[in-house]
Protein backbone atom coordinates (compact mmCIF):
# COMPACT_ATOMS: atom_id res chain seq x y z
CA UNK A 1 0.00 0.00 0.00
CA UNK A 2 2.02 3.51 -1.21
CA UNK A 3 0.84 5.40 1.67
CA UNK A 4 2.79 8.21 3.39
CA UNK A 5 1.77 8.54 7.26
CA UNK A 6 2.78 11.69 8.49
CA UNK A 7 1.66 12.21 11.85
CA UNK A 8 -0.70 8.66 13.32
CA UNK A 9 -0.05 5.07 12.74
CA UNK A 10 -2.45 2.74 10.83
CA UNK A 11 -3.05 -0.49 13.07
CA UNK A 12 -3.48 -4.24 10.98
CA UNK A 13 -5.74 -6.33 12.70
CA UNK A 14 -5.95 -10.51 12.17
CA UNK A 15 -7.53 -11.62 9.50
CA UNK A 16 -11.24 -12.57 11.49
CA UNK A 17 -12.65 -9.63 13.65
CA UNK A 18 -15.30 -8.83 15.37
CA UNK A 19 -16.38 -4.96 16.21
CA UNK A 20 -18.60 -2.46 17.57
CA UNK A 21 -18.19 1.32 16.25
CA UNK A 22 -18.62 3.73 19.48
CA UNK A 23 -17.96 6.68 18.00
CA UNK A 24 -18.76 8.37 14.81
CA UNK A 25 -15.28 10.32 12.88
CA UNK A 26 -15.34 12.95 10.59
CA UNK A 27 -12.06 11.99 7.40
CA UNK A 28 -10.95 14.68 5.44
CA UNK A 29 -10.06 14.01 1.54
CA UNK A 30 -8.07 17.03 0.82
CA UNK A 31 -6.19 18.12 -2.39
CA UNK A 32 -6.03 20.31 -5.09
CA UNK A 33 -8.40 20.53 -7.97
CA UNK A 34 -7.91 18.40 -10.52
CA UNK A 35 -6.19 15.30 -8.02
CA UNK A 36 -9.00 13.47 -8.28
CA UNK A 37 -10.49 13.83 -5.48
CA UNK A 38 -13.90 14.06 -6.28
CA UNK A 39 -13.84 11.33 -8.41
CA UNK A 40 -12.53 9.36 -5.10
CA UNK A 41 -15.53 10.97 -2.94
CA UNK A 42 -18.27 9.80 -5.75
CA UNK A 43 -17.21 6.10 -5.71
CA UNK A 44 -17.56 6.45 -2.01
CA UNK A 45 -21.56 8.00 -2.16
CA UNK A 46 -22.17 5.30 -4.89
CA UNK A 47 -20.91 2.14 -3.10
CA UNK A 48 -20.76 2.95 0.82
CA UNK A 49 -24.29 4.77 1.23
CA UNK A 50 -23.62 3.91 5.09
CA UNK A 51 -21.30 6.91 5.31
CA UNK A 52 -22.80 10.86 5.79
CA UNK A 53 -21.45 12.70 2.86
CA UNK A 54 -23.00 15.94 3.97
CA UNK A 55 -22.84 18.70 1.19
CA UNK A 56 -21.24 21.90 0.13
CA UNK A 57 -22.48 25.56 0.12
CA UNK A 58 -20.95 27.40 -2.94
CA UNK A 59 -21.46 30.40 -4.75
CA UNK A 60 -20.69 29.41 -7.86
CA UNK A 61 -23.37 28.00 -10.51
CA UNK A 62 -24.18 24.64 -11.21
CA UNK A 63 -22.70 22.62 -13.75
CA UNK A 64 -24.09 20.15 -16.03
CA UNK A 65 -26.16 17.42 -14.28
CA UNK A 66 -25.16 18.52 -10.54
CA UNK A 67 -28.57 18.81 -8.61
CA UNK A 68 -29.23 20.89 -6.11
CA UNK A 69 -28.13 19.50 -2.52
CA UNK A 70 -26.77 16.03 -3.92
CA UNK A 71 -23.14 17.54 -3.42
CA UNK A 72 -23.56 20.85 -3.34
CA UNK A 73 -26.29 23.73 -2.30
CA UNK A 74 -26.03 26.82 -4.48
CA UNK A 75 -26.14 29.93 -3.35
CA UNK A 76 -25.27 33.59 -3.57
CA UNK A 77 -22.99 35.66 -2.11
CA UNK A 78 -24.96 37.57 0.05
CA UNK A 79 -26.39 33.95 1.61
CA UNK A 80 -23.00 32.78 2.24
CA UNK A 81 -22.20 36.29 4.18
CA UNK A 82 -25.41 35.45 6.18
CA UNK A 83 -24.49 31.77 7.30
CA UNK A 84 -20.54 33.06 8.11
CA UNK A 85 -21.67 35.65 10.29
CA UNK A 86 -23.86 33.34 12.33
CA UNK A 87 -20.87 31.06 12.48
CA UNK A 88 -22.76 28.27 10.85
CA UNK A 89 -19.95 27.47 8.44
CA UNK A 90 -17.26 24.71 10.12
CA UNK A 91 -14.68 25.95 7.33
CA UNK A 92 -15.12 27.92 3.82
CA UNK A 93 -12.47 29.18 1.49
CA UNK A 94 -12.34 31.49 -1.78
CA UNK A 95 -11.37 29.20 -4.71
CA UNK A 96 -9.35 30.03 -7.37
CA UNK A 97 -9.84 33.68 -6.15
CA UNK A 98 -13.31 33.97 -7.27
CA UNK A 99 -15.70 31.23 -5.90
CA UNK A 100 -16.44 30.63 -2.04
CA UNK A 101 -17.55 27.13 -0.85
CA UNK A 102 -18.42 26.33 2.54
CA UNK A 103 -19.28 22.86 5.15
CA UNK A 104 -21.94 23.42 7.04
CA UNK A 105 -20.63 22.89 10.93
CA UNK A 106 -24.10 21.46 12.35
CA UNK A 107 -25.16 18.75 9.91
CA UNK A 108 -21.70 17.24 10.60
CA UNK A 109 -21.45 17.93 14.29
CA UNK A 110 -24.99 16.21 14.32
CA UNK A 111 -23.64 13.15 12.47
CA UNK A 112 -20.46 12.23 14.51
CA UNK A 113 -22.26 12.26 17.67
CA UNK A 114 -25.00 10.09 16.35
CA UNK A 115 -21.87 7.74 15.50
CA UNK A 116 -21.50 8.19 11.93
CA UNK A 117 -18.49 7.86 9.92
CA UNK A 118 -18.68 11.30 7.61
CA UNK A 119 -16.64 11.92 4.26
CA UNK A 120 -15.56 15.24 3.43
CA UNK A 121 -13.81 16.55 0.69
CA UNK A 122 -11.98 19.87 1.25
CA UNK A 123 -8.89 21.91 0.25
CA UNK A 124 -5.90 22.67 2.60
CA UNK A 125 -8.18 26.44 3.77
CA UNK A 126 -10.37 23.66 4.83
CA UNK A 127 -8.15 21.78 6.72
CA UNK A 128 -6.55 24.33 8.61
CA UNK A 129 -9.66 25.74 9.34
CA UNK A 130 -11.14 22.39 10.32
CA UNK A 131 -7.80 21.67 12.48
CA UNK A 132 -8.39 24.90 14.48
CA UNK A 133 -12.27 24.02 15.59
CA UNK A 134 -12.45 20.31 15.89
CA UNK A 135 -10.46 18.31 18.32
CA UNK A 136 -7.88 15.78 16.70
CA UNK A 137 -9.72 13.20 17.58
CA UNK A 138 -12.80 14.09 15.75
CA UNK A 139 -11.07 14.09 12.62
CA UNK A 140 -8.78 12.25 10.15
CA UNK A 141 -7.59 13.76 7.18
CA UNK A 142 -5.85 12.07 4.00
CA UNK A 143 -4.28 14.31 1.46
CA UNK A 144 -4.80 12.86 -2.49
CA UNK A 145 -1.34 13.64 -4.54
CA UNK A 146 -0.67 13.54 -8.01
CA UNK A 147 2.69 11.89 -9.28
CA UNK A 148 3.43 15.38 -10.42
CA UNK A 149 2.32 18.42 -11.17
CA UNK A 150 1.84 17.97 -14.98
CA UNK A 151 -0.18 15.32 -14.02
CA UNK A 152 -2.84 17.88 -12.98
CA UNK A 153 -2.46 19.85 -15.77
CA UNK A 154 -3.41 16.98 -18.19
CA UNK A 155 -6.20 16.16 -15.77
CA UNK A 156 -7.69 19.94 -15.89
CA UNK A 157 -7.66 19.95 -19.70
CA UNK A 158 -9.46 16.49 -20.41
CA UNK A 159 -12.08 18.00 -18.00
CA UNK A 160 -12.21 21.35 -19.51
CA UNK A 161 -10.11 21.24 -22.84
CA UNK A 162 -11.33 25.18 -23.64
CA UNK A 163 -10.02 26.13 -20.47
CA UNK A 164 -8.36 30.34 -20.20
CA UNK A 165 -4.82 29.77 -20.58
CA UNK A 166 -4.68 32.55 -17.17
CA UNK A 167 -7.23 30.44 -15.75
CA UNK A 168 -5.29 27.04 -15.91
CA UNK A 169 -2.36 28.58 -15.08
CA UNK A 170 -4.12 30.11 -11.54
CA UNK A 171 -4.99 26.72 -11.34
CA UNK A 172 -1.31 24.58 -11.06
CA UNK A 173 -0.16 27.58 -8.99
CA UNK A 174 -3.09 26.47 -6.85
CA UNK A 175 -2.00 23.24 -7.20
CA UNK A 176 1.52 23.49 -6.40
CA UNK A 177 0.53 25.66 -2.91
CA UNK A 178 -1.28 23.00 -2.16
CA UNK A 179 1.04 20.28 -2.10
CA UNK A 180 3.80 22.35 -0.55
CA UNK A 181 1.64 21.99 2.48
CA UNK A 182 0.53 18.80 2.07
CA UNK A 183 2.63 17.45 5.44
CA UNK A 184 -0.27 18.90 7.47
CA UNK A 185 -2.53 16.13 6.97
CA UNK A 186 -2.71 12.49 8.58
CA UNK A 187 -1.98 11.04 5.83
CA UNK A 188 -0.85 11.01 2.28
CA UNK A 189 -2.49 8.66 -0.60
CA UNK A 190 -0.68 8.66 -4.73
CA UNK A 191 -3.47 9.23 -6.76
CA UNK A 192 -1.98 7.70 -10.16
CA UNK A 193 -3.66 7.91 -13.48
CA UNK A 194 -5.65 4.78 -14.45
CA UNK A 195 -5.08 3.44 -10.97
CA UNK A 196 -8.70 5.08 -9.03
CA UNK A 197 -9.47 1.50 -7.27
CA UNK A 198 -6.21 1.27 -5.52
CA UNK A 199 -7.05 4.63 -5.00
CA UNK A 200 -10.10 3.75 -3.50
CA UNK A 201 -8.37 0.36 -1.66
CA UNK A 202 -5.63 2.73 0.01
CA UNK A 203 -8.18 5.49 1.51
CA UNK A 204 -10.95 2.72 2.68
CA UNK A 205 -8.06 0.84 4.58
CA UNK A 206 -6.94 4.10 6.19
CA UNK A 207 -11.06 4.49 7.18
CA UNK A 208 -11.10 1.35 8.63
CA UNK A 209 -7.95 1.39 10.62
CA UNK A 210 -8.58 4.91 12.36
CA UNK A 211 -11.99 4.04 13.33
CA UNK A 212 -12.73 3.75 17.39
CA UNK A 213 -13.47 0.33 17.53
CA UNK A 214 -14.19 -2.14 20.28
CA UNK A 215 -12.66 -5.70 18.88
CA UNK A 216 -11.76 -9.04 19.16
CA UNK A 217 -9.42 -10.74 16.86
CA UNK A 218 -9.61 -15.06 16.27
CA UNK A 219 -6.05 -16.60 16.50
Amino acid sequence: MRVNYFSKTVYKFNTFIFYCQVSGKLFLIVGPSGVGKGTLVNILRERYSEFYYPPSVTTRPPRDGEVEGEVYRFISDAEFEKLKEAGELLEWAVVHATKKYATLKQPILEAIKSNKTVIREVDIQGLKSIQQVLKPTQFTSIFISPPDLDTIRQRILKRQPKINPVELERRLSSAETELAEKTIADYEVISREGKIEELVTEVLQIINSKQDLVSSSAA
